[in-house]
């Protein structure tokens, strides 16, 4: 029984065999960050963002390329890959800029470019630059909006900087150029409940994005959302709740969607909580095993299977 769309067979149906995401850090920052819509970012994010694997953003594109390209195809015996900018907001950055970052990353064996963005920065002059490096290079181009989630209530007081019209309209934007959408997803954040898991599987099947990449909240120091844990003002949910969340979104979720993840990892240092101390293979086998025993599988319960009676 097939209990999920999951990302790995999907890359190899697409390409015709393994293709690894090789992580790409440009010197970048946040509007939410530098004061054009806020100060301080996310309650959640820390000063390195979510590049804590990734090579330092002083390395050209093209040598961070080339150093995990080497890398994983000693390791892995890949051949494929996919430049995934993954840092802060890649298209927060000048036009001409942007335009030079992706070019360095065409390079031989590279099959996709995958851009991390916000909603309210994916502007029309950048996605007409893509679709021209699409049709020129022949390589697929790949969007990654962080959502988090449908609880606009939520969203401000995790100080996000938009909503979720602004998702909508980036999803509807980046769909008049056919290229794919990811949408991250946070599923224990402090003021969410089950209600919210199902609510932002069922609007991202009906908005058709691609793929959803699920994450588990983890809470560092020196960030604000660290201090009111530490204060005792937010408290997480336990792991069971995240599993049977993770489930339930799952479940909600169209069955065309491919899902990347469904948890995710976080650094060691500086951190105050992740992922209950557990590994996230574990997490992730808890999930299997529940879907599995549960007779629990994506898209049962989605919008799509339901007939009019």
């Amino acid at each position: 029984m097939k209990l999920y769309n999951e990302y790995s067979n999907y890359l190899k149906e697409k390409y015709g065999g393994k293709v690894y995401k090789l992580p790409v850090n440009i010197p970048c920052t946040c509007p939410n960050r530098d004061g054009s819509i806020g100060y301080g970012g996310c309650t959640f994010c820390a000063e390195e963002g979510a590049g804590f694997e990734t090579l330092d953003s002083c390395m050209s594109v093209r040598e961070q390329i080339k150093t995990n390209m080497d890398y994983i195809s000693k390791k892995y015996k890949a051949e494929k890959f996919i430049a995934y900018f993954q840092n802060y907001t890649n298209t927060y950055v000048k036009l001409e800029k942007f335009k030079q970052y992706i070019l360095d990353a065409i390079t031989e064996n590279i099959v996709e470019i995958s851009i991390s963005t916000r909603p309210d920065c994916i502007g029309d002059e950048y996605l007409e630059f893509l679709n021209e490096i699409r049709n020129d290079y022949g390589v697929n181009i790949s969007i990654e909006l962080g959502l988090q989630t449908v609880n606009y209530h939520t969203l401000i007081s995790i100080n996000r900087g938009h909503t979720l019209a602004e998702f909508i309209d980036a999803v509807l934007r980046i769909k008049r150029y056919g290229f794919d959408i990811c949408t991250h997803v946070i599923l224990n954040l402090p003021g969410d409940n089950i209600q919210d898991t199902m609510e932002t599987a069922k609007i991202l099947s009906i908005l058709k994005v691609d793929q959803v990449k699920l994450h588990s909240l983890y809470i560092m120091e020196n960030t604000k959302m660290g201090i009111m844990y530490k204060n005792n003002e937010i408290s997480m949910i336990a792991e069971e709740e995240y599993v049977e969340r993770a489930v339930t979104f799952l479940e909600y979720l169209d069955s065309n969607i491919v899902v990347q993840r469904l948890v995710g990892r976080a650094p060691k240092e500086g951190s105050l909580f992740v992922n209950w101390g557990m590994s996230w293979w574990k997490i992730k086998d808890d999930i299997l095993e529940k879907m599995e025993s549960e007779g629990r599988v994506q898209g049962s319960k989605s919008i799509e299977k339901r007939t009019l009676s």
